[in-house]
């Protein structure tokens, strides 16, 4: 009787592979494994004016899901946008946010959630001087999630763990390598037209509210 060996990935098993190099990332990412991270300087990297943790990367936990501390101020925000791979949702620890998700607007504080379908169009403000969050993301099929790959493509590494002083934010940026970052980690940036007709309560990308 011939004994079947335990699958492995054709990269592990020494064979030649004409997959993907997306299939090969998928097979990579597929082999999490157990660990421990805090909210430090090594895992924390400045992000558009803003400072982004990243406590569980998507690379880590088989595509399936990410998890940063976002620190952020009025005026660091992005422009209007939609998930096409993730369900997103928010947990304030610190300050006040209002989010604008179809024809709602989403206000919390710390202490409370907001969640954004994926599909769904959505922005938001920060309401309080400064804001600290939770970000979670989950991937609804068989693409990993794209959000924590593209803030990590729109960052560098943070020199402390104050907000960054005089920094590049997406309302002096130039919108076009945000957008083609985006798209390809599966994000899509709106115009501002597509945003005034898909979030009629949204005040406007750049606006200061209270």
């Amino acid at each position: 009787m011939t004994q079947t060996k335990n699958a492995l990935p054709a990269y592990l098993n020494g064979s030649k592979t004409s997959g993907s190099k997306a299939t090969i990332e998928r097979e990579e990412q597929q082999l999490a494994t157990s660990f421990a991270r805090a909210a430090t300087i090594d895992s924390t990297f400045s992000y558009m004016g803003s400072l982004m943790t990243f406590l569980a990367k998507s690379s880590e936990t088989g595509g399936r899901f990410a998890l940063m501390e976002y620190y952020t101020k009025p005026g660091n925000e992005p422009p209007p946008h939609v998930h096409e791979r993730e369900h997103e949702l928010y947990f304030v620890l610190e300050g006040s946010m209002r989010f604008y998700c179809e024809d709602k607007i989403l206000e919390i504080k710390a202490g409370e959630v907001a969640f954004l379908p994926q599909g769904k169009a959505h922005a938001f403000n920060c309401t309080s001087p400064v804001v600290r969050t939770l970000i979670l993301v989950q991937a609804i099929g068989a693409d990993p999630v794209g959000l924590d790959n593209y803030f990590l493509a729109m960052s560098e590494p943070a020199r402390d763990m104050s907000l960054p002083r005089d920094a590049i934010t997406y309302v002096v940026d130039d919108p076009e390598r945000a957008i083609r970052i985006a798209a390809h980690h599966g994000i899509r940036i709106l115009s501002p037209l597509e945003a005034e007709k898909e979030l009629p309560q949204y005040p406007g990308f750049g606006v200061l509210v209270r």
